[in-house]
């Protein structure tokens, strides 16, 4: 079968091609086109500089701002809504090749996980408040889960939402909470049905950061960085309006969200960025310590084989069910990702950067989900006891 294709040729003329490849090299042509220009040498050493889950302020400032000028900031998101509407082998081609251009992380959770879950699950008013708000940058959310006494179990949680009229009253506090210093909205799980216990009772609210009786409290790394946060709830009230799924369903609502944050939290271009990391912190050294060399080849052949299994998790090729599937990427990527910056460490362990990296993915395999949650999650979807 061919296919005209007029992307091809500069004058408008068609020409003809098999549809793969007319697809592929205008996508490819496409993506060098925009990274030519757009990326700039502060943002590429900006990319570069990253140590943590984003880059430095300024930059995802402006690289999200040109990303949503060509129409690229939410990938996998419809165009109706906004987003790039490609196919999954696009978006995995074009993290790939911001990862071996440099291009500055943004790692945002409102394009990567509150964003697909309103288009999948909100109400259409949810729809038109918050997902042009998303695109444009208005909005900044994070992640209100983790609480202290729960973590791995998450249906231990006791943040309260006691219904008031219009409002639901929250009162109790959210832990572990990644940029919420810098958060415009925060969605969350609260205990709205008194008595209840595990995941019954639950429901999933959105909320505005700025709204009174809500206080942010850094919470430092062994670095002296500051991504997470304690979050502390007395009183604040926020429309019962503002939530996904039903009132006391939303552990239901919770676990779609984390079957989406689960499979693209560690992607495989912020693998290969912490490979082609170490790999610089090796080319530093005179010697090419042999060693090294080969767990750097070894980490190429992991990072190769996840990326393949990253493809067709994302064509639902993969013989479990999505929370498994999701599960699956997680496991592997987060330990993966550790094990690529422990290469880095021992090549350079007296450099700040090396040490940043390290210190910075060893949360990796606790947040969303630990590993043996994870694991057992994968038991009992092949049927172990």
């Amino acid at each position: 079968m061919q296919l005209l294709s007029q992307e091809n040729k500069v004058d408008g003329s068609f020409a003809i091609m098999p549809p793969e490849q007319a697809l592929t090299e205008a996508f490819k042509a496409k993506v060098k086109a925009f990274l030519d220009e757009a990326l700039t040498e502060a943002l590429q050493a900006a990319g570069r500089a990253t140590t943590g889950l984003k880059s430095s302020t300024e930059a995802r400032r402006i690289w999200q701002e040109k990303l949503f000028q060509r129409g690229w900031l939410a990938p996998s998101w419809p165009i109706e809504y906004g987003g790039a509407g490609w196919s999954a082998a696009q978006r995995l081609y074009f993290e790939n090749a911001c990862a071996e251009r440099d291009a500055p992380i943004l790692m945002s959770s409102g394009i990567r996980t509150i964003g697909p879950l309103i288009i999948a699950h909100g109400s259409s008013e949810q729809k038109a408040r918050y997902l042009p708000a998303i695109l444009s940058g208005e909005h900044e959310w994070c992640q209100g889960f983790s609480e202290p006494q729960a973590g791995s179990d998450l249906t231990a949680l006791s943040l309260r939402a006691e219904r008031d009229g219009d409002d639901f009253i929250l009162t109790g506090s959210k832990v572990w909470t990644s940029f919420a210093q810098s958060a415009t909205h925060m969605f969350l799980l609260a205990r709205s049905t008194p008595q209840s216990a595990k995941g019954a009772g639950l429901t999933f609210l959105l909320v505005e950061m700025d709204r009174p009786g809500i206080e942010v409290r850094p919470i430092r790394f062994i670095d002296g960085d500051h991504e997470t946060n304690e979050v502390f709830f007395d009183g604040a009230r926020t429309p019962v309006a503002d939530r996904v799924g039903e009132i006391g369903e939303g552990w239901k609502t919770a676990k779609q969200l984390m079957a989406i944050a689960r499979s693209n939290n560690t992607t495989t271009g912020l693998l290969r960025r912490a490979l082609r990391a170490a790999k610089r912190g090796i080319a530093s050294w005179e010697q090419g310590d042999p060693a090294l060399l080969m767990r750097l080849a070894e980490m190429t052949t992991r990072i190769d084989t996840f990326e393949a299994l990253e493809a067709r998790a994302a064509a639902g090729q993969v013989a479990v069910a999505e929370a498994p599937a999701a599960s699956i990427l997680k496991l592997l990527a987060t330990e993966l990702h550790q094990a690529i910056t422990e290469v880095g460490m021992d090549a350079t362990p007296n450099t700040a950067f090396s040490q940043a990296k390290y210190f910075a993915t060893r949360a990796a395999t606790i947040y969303s989900g630990t590993s043996e949650v994870h694991r057992n999650i994968l038991a009992r979807a092949i049927g172990c006891p």
